[in-house]
């Protein structure tokens, strides 16, 4: 059935590129929704199941209720209408039905919060966690810290990996056919272990976020100042994907969330893999760059963390996100803009937990010497931003 839906699919994307016509396939995505999906994701941990039961109870109970209120009602309209003679009784209340009808619902809603309160439980006991991750929302991306457990050092950024050619833009039609998990893919998956208790901690640099799997039955908000935990265990092998379910400003539908769960091998080695990585970008902050060499690398680190809200032309967004072509403070001493870019300020987050020295130095720099600016204080070294950390 699945092939066939494919099938019928990808003949259907031939014939509208034949007719020079963009298309974009319906499929099922791996790990996400599915194609007509009526009902909750196949649940991948013990809490998602427990969620997906209580929700069929409660489905069944509230038609149960439906049934029996409305048959009580519709043969009460039949039975005793004053066309076959029947009268209105005079009476006024009755003691019986009071009880009654306090009772009764008292019952069901005890029935239906004991098992809810047991899950709920469940799901706030974050002890005995095997490894601790730090979520941290930022616009618009997710950022991860491996805290605790095997893995721990481990940080990297987690961003939107569709293609802006595939999304398109206001009145502008997209250029390349979208893929089967179109905006839910991202350039950095979460990776944990199977059969292992992970819990975590939630916070944002900016406004609400909120990081959500369906398929674990996970929902929490990610804000400001706070720190929130949950946890989960998936108990199946297999990459899963969920959203940030939170309104955080106009590129909330570009926040992905990817895991990818994997055997306690393939976990080692990704750990391994990881921090070989991390070590080999670990730059020597003492180093002395030239100007090209700055722009070049600041080109890609604005690219993946600033563009979103300064935009490719540096125009910003009227009314939301500042200009940077022509900003007095870009054009301006280069040690205000490195303390913006270290601490944040207003809607702009802070960045001197999430980019080295060398990055911020570079993007700075690649600012300063972008567009029509023209800095006097042209480039900014990796020492500075390390002193001004101080």
């Amino acid at each position: 059935m699945k092939h066939a839906k494919r099938l019928q699919s990808l003949m259907l994307g031939a014939s509208l590129m034949a007719a020079g016509l963009p298309t974009w396939a319906v499929v099922d995505s791996q790990g996400g929704p599915a194609v007509l999906e009526l009902n909750l994701q196949t649940p991948a941990t013990q809490i998602a199941e427990q969620i997906y039961s209580l929700h069929n109870l409660m489905l069944v109970i509230c038609l149960v209720i439906f049934v029996a209120v409305f048959s009580v009602m519709f043969y009460s309209i039949l039975k005793h209408r004053k066309s076959v003679g029947h009268k209105a009784a005079t009476f006024h209340e009755s003691t019986t039905v009071e009880i009654l009808w306090t009772i009764v619902p008292f019952i069901i809603v005890i029935g239906m919060a004991l098992p809810a309160t047991k899950t709920l439980v469940s799901m706030k006991d974050t002890s005995n966690a095997d490894i601790t991750i730090k979520a941290t929302g930022m616009q618009w991306k997710w950022g991860y810290d491996y805290l605790k457990g095997d893995g721990e050092g481990i940080s990297f950024l987690s961003t939107l990996s569709t293609p802006r050619t595939q999304v398109g833009a206001p009145g502008v039609t997209p250029t390349e056919l979208r893929g089967d998990n179109y905006l839910m893919e991202v350039d950095n998956q979460v990776v944990v272990p199977v059969n292992k208790k992970i819990r975590l901690i939630t916070t944002a640099n900016d406004v609400i976020h909120s990081w959500s799997i369906p398929a674990f039955g996970v929902k929490q908000d990610a804000i400001p100042g706070f720190v929130r935990d949950t946890w989960f265990k998936v108990d199946k092998i297999g990459i899963y994907r969920g959203l940030c379910s939170e309104l955080c400003g106009k590129e909330h539908a570009f926040m992905p969330i990817v895991v990818n769960v994997v055997s306690d091998d393939d976990y080692k080695k990704w750990v391994t893999i990881k921090k070989t990585e991390m070590a080999a970008l670990a730059d020597d902050p003492s180093k002395v760059w030239t100007v090209d060499e700055l722009k070049q690398r600041g080109e890609k680190v604005y690219t993946s963390n600033c563009v979103a809200c300064h935009q490719a032309t540096g125009k910003g967004v009227p009314g939301a996100f500042p200009a940077l072509d022509g900003s007095v403070i870009v054009n301006g001493a280069k040690a205000g803009q490195v303390a913006i870019v270290l601490n944040g300020k207003n809607a702009m987050p802070a960045w001197k937990a999430t980019l080295s020295d060398t990055e911020i130095a570079a993007v700075i720099t690649y600012t300063r010497n972008n567009w029509s600016n023209k800095a006097a204080e042209n480039i900014v070294q990796p020492a500075e931003v390390l002193a001004a950390r101080k």
